[in-house]
């Protein structure tokens, strides 16, 4: 008998796509999916945004071994409730986001995205027991991402990390509310708090960067500049809000920037330290630069982009931002009223792909063909 056919007991069948190696593009497999538990909700994925962490993790560059399931903007149609989940009820349409204990101390003040327990609970590969939810025809394999591994045709996710969607918001295009574009829109409404009037400067032209560019034109900055390499991006960024735009390929200094004068704030989503040297000399006395971006391997140990003495004499604020200082279940819901009053255009940032082009969705964000992948499973 082809051991594929067997289901353990209390699983289901999945389709999922699996990062197994660290060069190996992902491949579209049937695995076996746990039932929820008391404390689990089962969500049956219509749409699950592409997101460079995910990339990162299958890469091998986070604490998830492989082969594993990614994923961590999802949104779909809960299918099954644990008797512990008195909240949500078959047939709700969600989208999912990170996940945060609840109890620690910078839960209690307020802060989830910083919450003391989030590695374990986003990052572990397990349920916090130590138990698997995904296995393939040898074994468990890692999955829990985010509370969610979403690159499937099922999640398993948790109460915390769920946000009721309203009837107005299109549950498959939903996902990247839970992360890129509360993110982005977040650094720019709670983490800088950008002034209205106020100059903001955008380093990277991806989901995260218009997202800003997106919460900037809400907030009435007044000056609004996107640095990005790609040409439909730099225009998509204008039709968003951007008041200007810059190609660093062309200007690596920034130094056409210079005669708009400086910037109250600066938002990088590229990890790259020549782009942010360059960006950080264009930063007024008491600007405030938020990094959004996981740089790479050989950029993490770059050191900040101004010395002591520029921090001290001219007062700047450098800070890492996550998830945008988002409360989810608070802020989510701010942000598809705001999409439904057609004052976040997110959805101009979308092309949608099938689960199984995963690795053509990757190509083409990558080359700058599109700006946010999301798979249709």
């Amino acid at each position: 008998m082809n051991p594929q056919s067997v289901i353990e007991p209390n699983r289901q069948r999945i389709l999922a796509a699996v990062a197994r190696g660290e060069a190996a593009p992902f491949a579209i497999e049937s695995l076996e999916l746990d039932a929820p538990r008391r404390d689990e909700v089962l969500v049956r994925i219509v749409g699950v945004g592409l997101c460079h962490t995910d990339l990162v993790g299958a890469a091998g560059e986070l604490p998830i071994a492989l082969p594993a399931v990614f994923g961590h903007e999802g949104a779909g149609i809960v299918e099954a409730v644990g008797a512990g989940v008195p909240d949500f009820s078959r047939g709700d349409a969600v989208v999912i986001s990170f996940r945060s204990c609840g109890r620690c101390r910078r839960c209690g003040t307020h802060e989830p995205a910083y919450c003391l327990e989030g590695a374990g609970l986003n990052y572990a590969g397990r349920r916090p027991d130590g138990s698997a939810t995904h296995f393939d025809a040898d074994g468990p394999i890692a999955a829990s991402f985010f509370g969610q591994s979403s690159f499937a045709t099922h999640s398993l996710a948790y109460a915390d990390n769920l946000v009721r969607l309203p009837p107005e918001m299109p549950v498959e295009i939903a996902g990247p509310l839970g992360c890129s574009v509360q993110t982005g829109v977040g650094a720019v409404l709670r983490s800088l708090d950008c002034r209205p009037g106020s100059a903001l400067l955008v380093l990277g032209g991806g989901a995260v960067g218009l997202s800003s560019v997106i919460g900037a034109a809400h907030r009435g900055c007044s000056r609004i500049c996107v640095v990005e390499p790609h040409a439909a991006r730099r225009e998509l960024a204008l039709e968003l809000g951007a008041t200007e735009v810059a190609d660093p390929s062309s200007d690596p200094s920034l130094k056409s920037l210079r005669k708009g004068g400086g910037f109250d704030y600066a938002i990088d989503t590229t990890g790259r330290p020549d782009v942010l040297n360059a960006a950080a000399r264009l930063l007024d006395s008491r600007g405030s630069f938020g990094f959004l971006a996981i740089p790479s391997p050989e950029h993490s140990a770059a050191p900040l982009p101004a010395n002591l003495s520029q921090l001290m004499y001219r007062g700047l604020n450098f800070r890492g931002i996550l998830e945008g200082d988002s409360e989810p279940q608070q802020f989510i819901p701010e942000l598809c009223r705001l999409y439904a009053e057609g004052r976040l255009p997110f959805d101009r940032m979308i092309r949608r792909y099938s689960l199984a082009q995963i690795n053509e969705a990757i190509a083409d964000q990558a080359q700058g063909r599109c700006v946010k992948a999301v798979l249709n499973p």
